[in-house]
C-alpha cells in the first residue's frame, strides 16, 4: 500500500513538472512573438509546416494560411498580450492557449486599427521540438476592434 501511495504521488509530481514546462514553453513562446512584432512591424514564422486554419478578427470566413509566406508586416506594430492560459490536450504535442491582444496596428496596405482589442485562442502542435501554431481564433472583444484585414479566398 506504500508502495502504491508513493508511485501515485511520485507520477502526479513528475506529470505536474511535464505539463509546467509544456505551458511555459508556450507561455513563453507567445511572449516572445508579441515583442518581436512589436520591435520590428512583422510577425515570426510560427506556424506549422502543415500550415494553419484561422478566423481573423476582422470577421469572415475561414482562412488557411498556407506553408509559405507566413508573417504578416505592418507600418506600425504596438500590442500587449494579457491572461494567457495554457491547457494541455497531450502532453509534448499539443495544446490551446486563450490570451488577450491589445493595442494598435496599421497593416502594410491597410487602414490603421487604434483600438485592437481581441481574445485569442490558438491550437499548437510541437513539430521537430517547437511548438507550431495549427489553428487560431481571433475575436473582437466588445468596444474593441479587428484587423482591417481581408480574406484570402
Amino acid at each position: 500500500m506504500k508502495i502504491a501511495k508513493l508511485l501515485l504521488s511520485l507520477s502526479l509530481f513528475f506529470g505536474s513538472i511535464l505539463l509546467a514546462g509544456d505551458k511555459e514553453h508556450i507561455i513563453n513562446q507567445i511572449i516572445t512573438e508579441n515583442e518581436y512584432s512589436n520591435k520590428n512591424n512583422k510577425t515570426m514564422d510560427i506556424y506549422s509546416k502543415e500550415g494553419a486554419l484561422e478566423f481573423w478578427s476582422s470577421g469572415g470566413l475561414l482562412n488557411e494560411v498556407g506553408t509559405e509566406d507566413r508573417t504578416n508586416e505592418f507600418e506600425s506594430f504596438s500590442m500587449n498580450i494579457k491572461h494567457i492560459e495554457v491547457l494541455i490536450l497531450v502532453p509534448k504535442k499539443a495544446a490551446v492557449a486563450m490570451y488577450y491582444s491589445e493595442g494598435s496596428m496599421t497593416p502594410k496596405g491597410s487602414k490603421p486599427v487604434d483600438h485592437y482589442m481581441t481574445r485569442v485562442t490558438q491550437v499548437f502542435v510541437k513539430e521537430n521540438g517547437e511548438w507550431r501554431v495549427r489553428a487560431s481564433h481571433w475575436s473582437p472583444v466588445l468596444g474593441g476592434a479587428g484587423t482591417s484585414q481581408t480574406a484570402t479566398n
